[in-house]
């Protein structure tokens, strides 16, 4: 069988080139979405702009695990965060210590942004990753370097005797040299690096990271992770307004062929970084789009601040002015309340005759309704 030669086996690994031709009309455009989207948060005012942070970071917990296969709760993600924040929690779930952990990571890698990076910080949320020692049902080494006791890393997919094999990281003796390098060159200030602007940087450092791939599990989580920090220090912020997992989730299987493409290519990395930069710019047209349903939603309950409303109609409202999808029916109203459907009729009639609601153009053989915005 042919051996492949993987990126880190060159001897000119981590010497990384691109075509500053091809990526730097991308990071104009991102640079323009970047000031554009903070500066329409400064003017939201705190309570707007911390539900603005509060609906990224959650949304980039949710989706950095799911890319993992991993499916967590959103209310309670949501709890923990808006708890780690300092925001009045009455009324959420509580979080499991698994969830807690999580997001005490993310908040650590961006709140800290200005700080270096060590490696007792990646062991500690390593450590936090997996509390029980364990990744589902095997047991791992938590908080600590991966050792190959079990064979090479690889990162295989297919059933059992079907396995095919996308990559294999770096053997564990060279790593503690690598991580050594790898963050020497991460805390390495901009203008020290011929002023690497730190869109294309995080590109880099996320390549990088993923690829020594240091922990028996939890590699990916953590490269996201970094990530981030890397994009908070490019917003100079520690507040998050955008969730980059949530982009790579939604273009997976292509993240996935760009990746092990790269990782069998050599140090010229221009592709990957087209594809990260692209990655980068969707996630801040999202953003964009979620910031002006933010203002949207503020606009409409000051609009009717007055008008009496029960718990079940602040709630569905709140839902249709944020993430509901498909139509909203008498039928649906009753399951999501958990009240009958006579109830959600008369709870939705109110809402048409205070005219907050209306009942949709094309309902079709069933009345479906929309918010009045």
């Amino acid at each position: 069988m042919k051996h492949v030669t993987y990126i880190h086996e060159r001897s000119d690994w981590t010497q990384w080139q691109w075509s500053d031709k091809k990526l730097l009309p991308l990071v104009s455009r991102l640079r323009m979405l970047q000031g554009h989207l903070l500066g329409k948060l400064l003017t939201l005012g705190f309570d707007l702009n911390v539900e603005a942070q509060l609906d990224a970071v959650t949304l980039e917990v949710v989706k950095t695990s799911e890319i993992e296969g991993e499916t967590l709760n959103d209310e309670q993600v949501r709890s923990s965060v808006a708890r780690h924040l300092g925001l009045d929690t009455s009324g959420m779930p509580a979080a499991t210590r698994e969830i807690d952990a999580v997001v005490e990571m993310m908040l650590a890698a961006t709140c800290d942004y200005q700080t270096p990076l060590t490696l007792n910080d990646l062991l500690r949320w390593h450590s936090a990753l997996f509390p029980t020692g364990y990744s589902g049902l095997y047991s791992i080494k938590a908080g600590e370097i991966r050792d190959d006791s079990k064979g090479p890393m690889q990162v295989v997919s297919g059933g059992y005797g079907r396995e095919q094999v996308h990559f294999v990281a770096p053997s564990a003796d060279r790593l503690s040299i690598e991580l050594e390098r790898f963050l020497l060159w991460f805390n390495t200030p901009a203008d020290e690096q011929d002023n690497l602007d730190l869109v294309i940087k995080a590109g880099v450092a996320h390549l990088w990271f993923v690829t020594l791939h240091p922990f028996d599990d939890g590699n990916g989580r953590l490269t996201r992770a970094i990530t981030e920090r890397v994009l908070a220090q490019s917003d100079d912020s520690m507040q998050r307004f955008y969730s980059m997992s949530a982009q790579i989730l939604k273009q997976r299987n292509e993240y996935y062929k760009i990746l092990e493409r790269t990782q069998k290519g050599d140090s010229d990395i221009t592709e990957w970084l087209v594809w990260f930069l692209q990655a980068l710019e969707q996630a801040l047209l999202s953003a964009q789009t979620t910031t002006n349903k933010i203002i949207s939603k503020a606009s409409f309950w000051q609009t009717y601040r007055q008008q009496p409303l029960n718990p079940r109609q602040v709630k569905m409202l709140n839902i249709l002015l944020t993430d509901f999808y498909g139509k909203l029916t008498t039928k649906k109203w009753a399951t999501m309340t958990k009240c009958s459907t006579d109830t959600a009729l008369r709870d939705i009639n109110d809402l048409v005759e205070k005219g907050m609601l209306e009942k949709s153009a094309a309902s079709g053989r069933s009345t479906s309704y929309e918010v009045v915005l």
